[in-house]
């Protein structure tokens, strides 16, 4: 296995999977059910602050189609990518029929997570970035949903909540796939962030000590470094592990409710806004 980064601490590795590939499947389903309950009765033409060109039915619209893309991908044995236009140009579905788009949503999951099932762990599929094949697919598509989930729960004014081994997984991914060399490619001014001292820390403070919910962003190479350490940065980050998750995602800010920031601010700015992702 390639890892990220041989530093100190516990080096975060593309394909460290930390959940089944069961568990990938059936949180798929979990995420899409609880997304379903969350959104039952809102108004789907509300916008969704996080997601600004889209309304609420468009997200779902959005999951959804993503859903049935993916599936393509692992029923077909795809060796490249299909089109993915329809999770991308949601302009015809401004005003969606609840009644139409619920149990659209609940067949696309299921049809995802059925699909995987019957494919097994580690089948030969196309994958973007480094990864296990439908591994890769299911664990992307548990967290996907789970954090369209909180854009979808802060569109419709409701509570969003993770149980702590998926928020800890999903924030893991984000590392993973952010610091991979070749990001680099697709965002080239991502080699902005590069310079001396700029390291940053991330501490879960609802997670026990050794659960590997710390994480330290080491910005002064030639290469995004991250690994799982307690280590000292220029800027440090404490929050609830749910709430962290949501700040990397850029899904709420990164200051107040519960979020204590020290250190070099801006700097943390800077890389929220040049590593954003998903």
């Amino acid at each position: 296995m390639n890892k990220v980064t041989s530093a100190s601490g516990t080096a975060l590795a593309p394909r460290q999977t930390f959940l089944s590939h069961d568990r990938y499947c059936a949180e798929i389903v979990t995420q899409a059910d609880l997304l379903r309950s969350a959104v039952a009765g809102a108004d789907l033409t509300a916008p969704v602050p996080s997601c600004p060109d889209w309304n609420l039915g468009q997200l779902l619209r959005h999951i959804g189609y993503g859903h049935r893309w993916a599936e393509e991908i692992v029923r077909t044995r795809a060796a490249g990518p299909p089109s993915d236009e329809p999770l991308r140009d949601l302009s015809g579905h401004t005003d969606e029929d609840p009644a139409e788009l619920d149990p659209w949503l609940a067949e696309g999951a299921a049809q995802l997570a059925d699909t995987l099932r019957t494919a097994g762990p580690g089948a030969e599929v196309w994958v973007p970035l480094p990864g296990e094949g439908t591994t890769f697919w299911a664990r992307r598509f548990a967290h996907e949903t789970a954090i369209h989930r909180a854009d979808a729960a802060l569109a419709a004014g409701v509570e969003f909540t993770l149980e702590k081994e998926v928020a800890l997984d999903t924030l893991n991914e984000w590392m993973e796939l952010g610091s991979l060399p070749q990001m680099f490619e697709f965002h080239p001014e991502r080699r902005e962030l590069l310079g001396p001292g700029r390291t940053i820390h991330l501490h879960a403070t609802d997670v026990e000590p050794g659960a590997g919910a710390e994480w330290l962003v080491d910005l002064t190479g030639d290469v995004i470094v991250c690994r799982r350490a307690h280590e000292k940065a220029a800027v440090a980050v404490r929050g609830p592990l749910t709430s962290l998750l949501l700040v990397v995602y850029r899904r709420r800010p990164a200051r107040g409710e519960g979020i204590d920031v020290t250190g070099d601010a801006q700097l943390l700015d800077f890389w929220l806004e040049r590593s954003a992702f998903g």
